[in-house]
């Protein structure tokens, strides 16, 4: 896995697929340079979720649940976006991972029309 660090990529997964829950929001995106590459994966916590030290627990809580189910549901090539919601603290930890699990296939999903 890598990590989105600029904030165009940021910007970029903004514009693609998202899935929302009651704990956090997925954005994600194909790049254009190709599907061979590591997917990417950026979190946002806001101010508004709480202080430093609140914030700090919920991206090692969400870094966490990432590294169990990525290998498996992220796809290669792609960037992903986990802005979290304040209720990220709240969560035992098997309902975050499930949720995740869920928003990671419904961005990938594809609708029929």
């Amino acid at each position: 896995m890598g990590r989105l660090l600029k904030r165009g990529d940021f910007l970029a997964a903004a514009r693609g697929k998202r899935a929302s829950t009651s704990l956090f929001t997925l954005q994600a995106v194909a790049r254009a340079t190709g599907a061979g590459e590591l997917p990417r994966v950026g979190l946002t916590v806001s101010r508004k979720a709480g202080g430093a030290v609140e914030r700090n627990r919920m991206r090692r809580r969400l870094r966490q649940a990432v590294r169990q189910i990525a290998p498996v549901s992220a796809r290669p090539g792609h960037d992903y976006v986990i802005i979290a919601r304040h209720q990220v603290l709240g969560a035992p930890f098997p309902t975050l991972v499930n949720e995740l699990k869920s928003a990671f296939r419904r961005v990938h999903q594809v609708k029929s029309g």
